[in-house]
Order: C-alpha cells, then sequence, then structure tokens
C-alpha cells in the first residue's frame, strides 16, 4: 500500500495544482472519484491487470467508460495514467487529491454512526463541537447501526471518538478480563 501511495502521490499533486490554478477543485474531485469507481470495478480491474490488452486497450476502455464524466483536461489525465501503467493507482491519487482539497479548503468530513436517527439540531451540535476541536469545518456524514446499543461513534480523519454503549461494554469486559 506505501509503494501505491508513493506512485499515487505525484500524479494527486499535479492534478490538485491543476484544478487549483484553474478553480476546479470540485469537477477534478468529482472526474478523479468517478474514474476511481471505474479502475475499481470488478470487470475493469481484470482487463487492467491482464497481459493480453495493451496501455492504449486500457486507456481507450477507461476514455470510453468515463468520456461523459471527464473534460479534456480530465481525458488527458487518464491518458497519462494510462501511458505510464499508473490506472491501478486512481482510487489512491482520489484519497490523496481529496486530503490536499480539504487541507486547502480547512474542511473535514465526519462520519458519524448512531444507533438511532439523528435530528438536525443533534447534527448541528456535532458539526459544531468538532469544528472547534478540530479548527476546521466539518462535513457529517451519518450512519444508523442499531448493534452499536447506544451513543455514538465519529470518526473525522485520524480522529475516532467511540461513545456507542457497545464501546463502553467492550472497554469495561476488556479491563475486568485483566
Amino acid at each position: 500500500m506505501a509503494e501505491l501511495t508513493t506512485l499515487a502521490r505525484p500524479y494527486a499533486k499535479a492534478a490538485f495544482e491543476f484544478a487549483l490554478e484553474a478553480k476546479k477543485l470540485a469537477e477534478w474531485s468529482d472526474m478523479i472519484g468517478f474514474a476511481s469507481q471505474v479502475v475499481s470495478d470488478e470487470s475493469m480491474q481484470q482487463l487492467l491487470t491482464s497481459p493480453h490488452f495493451t496501455k492504449e486497450d486500457q486507456r481507450d476502455a477507461m476514455l470510453k467508460v468515463c468520456e461523459d464524466r471527464l473534460d479534456a483536461n480530465g481525458t488527458n489525465f487518464i491518458k497519462l495514467l494510462a501511458q505510464n501503467g499508473r490506472l491501478l493507482a486512481l482510487p489512491e491519487i482520489e484519497v490523496l487529491f481529496n486530503f490536499l482539497r480539504s487541507e486547502f479548503e480547512k474542511t473535514v468530513e465526519a462520519h458519524v454512526t448512531s444507533a438511532t436517527e439523528l435530528n438536525e439540531q443533534q447534527i448541528t451540535q456535532i458539526k459544531e463541537k468538532l469544528a472547534a476541536k478540530l479548527g476546521r469545518e466539518v462535513e457529517v456524514d451519518v450512519e444508523v447501526d442499531g448493534d452499536i446499543l447506544g451513543g455514538l461513534i465519529i470518526q473525522a480523519e485520524d480522529l475516532v471518538i467511540d461513545g456507542s454503549v457497545r464501546g463502553k461494554l467492550t472497554k469495561l469486559s476488556d479491563t475486568l478480563n485483566v
């Protein structure tokens, strides 16, 4: 995985710098995200890893699938990746691009898992508290999972706050088993 990150980093950085200069961060994020999903598809994985297909075949297949979602610069980006044999790095390029974008925009995405549905006021409170803690604007993605029994699990970048009943029971069990 570290090797893939190393291969993806210069492409992500170049795409980010181009998108920033063109003032098209959101568009590039969407293009790279879509291309990443295409590359992650099982059928496309088979094509991209098969020795029976040339880099040109791979490029053409990617461009055919993505043609409606890419502008001219996005098309050139895919061509460059195909030429250098880096199409499989697109998912990691997406991760790195979005990281650079969130750093630039001073935003962070938080994933909140709750045992029950949250109302808008609760979501707003979570956003405000996380923004104060992280010093950045927070976007929240909420998932309901009854298996956590109660409370919340919040994940934002490398921060994890497990305030779930299941998490507390696990911690108690670990303490008692020592």
